[in-house]
């Protein structure tokens, strides 16, 4: 498997036939920093962890573009149906759908999910994780934003992931010290990559805090250079 990491939350998985996005905030990132049209060349879906602007980013236009459907909660698929969007799969909280070749499975996460409009928020559904599995290649975690829960030790033994994306920004997810916390307290990883940081001068500028964290530890922490893919 392949992962590209492209700033704040966004990650694309390659795998056989597939090439994953997940939470394609690529428009108005300041992270981003890679070339649009290669980022999203060859996409066959596009998953998101919530409702959040910096987390669905560019996913309609992304789908319309390249035809990948997005696989959503089901909240937040209805609302985007509502704006144009043509092919999804909902599912929620709990729930496994297959992808053709991978499966995708929604799990709890810590957090809210909603948008703005006209000065009121608008509720789209329940935040959450993402678990990715495919014959053949590590199970991958993105954790979405959350805050550490003891539920995430169900989490470890039940999907038993290998590959875990977790959110180190602090305010709105959990801090660098929580969130390395988390990882040694629950699971049992080959590698952990931090996201959430360094997009915005109000969270963590960098991963240094988090590696610092878990030194000394047996997982693996990859801080990948933005839109540079690395193999796990």
């Amino acid at each position: 498997m392949q992962i590209t990491w492209f700033g704040h939350s966004a990650f694309r998985l390659d795998f056989g036939k597939h090439a994953v996005l997940i939470d394609p905030f690529f428009t108005g990132n300041p992270a981003f920093v890679s070339d649009r049209q290669a980022a999203i060349r060859g996409v066959t879906r596009i998953v998101l962890t919530h409702g959040h602007s910096d987390h669905v980013g560019d996913a309609l236009e992304i789908s319309k573009q390249t035809g990948a459907p997005v696989v959503a909660n089901y909240d937040l698929c209805m609302w985007l149906a509502g704006k144009g969007l043509e092919k999804f799969d909902p599912m929620n909280t709990g729930g496994t759908t297959d992808q053709d070749g991978f499966t995708v499975t929604l799990v709890r996460a810590d957090h809210s999910s909603g948008d703005i409009k006209d000065g009121m928020p608008i509720y789209l559904g329940n935040p959450c994780g993402v678990i990715i599995k495919a014959e053949g290649e590590p199970t991958v975690y993105h954790m979405g934003d959350t805050d550490v829960f003891s539920d995430m030790g169900l989490i470890a033994e039940l999907h038993q992931p290998k590959i875990a994306f977790v959110p180190i920004g602090d305010r709105f997810t959990m801090s660098p010290q929580t969130a390395a916390f988390a990882v040694k307290r629950f699971f049992k990883l080959d590698a952990v990559v931090p996201c959430h940081y360094g997009s915005f001068p109000i969270i963590e500028p960098n991963a240094d805090k988090f590696v610092a964290e878990m030194q000394g530890h047996a997982t693996k922490v990859i801080v990948p250079q933005k839109g540079v893919a690395f193999t796990v």
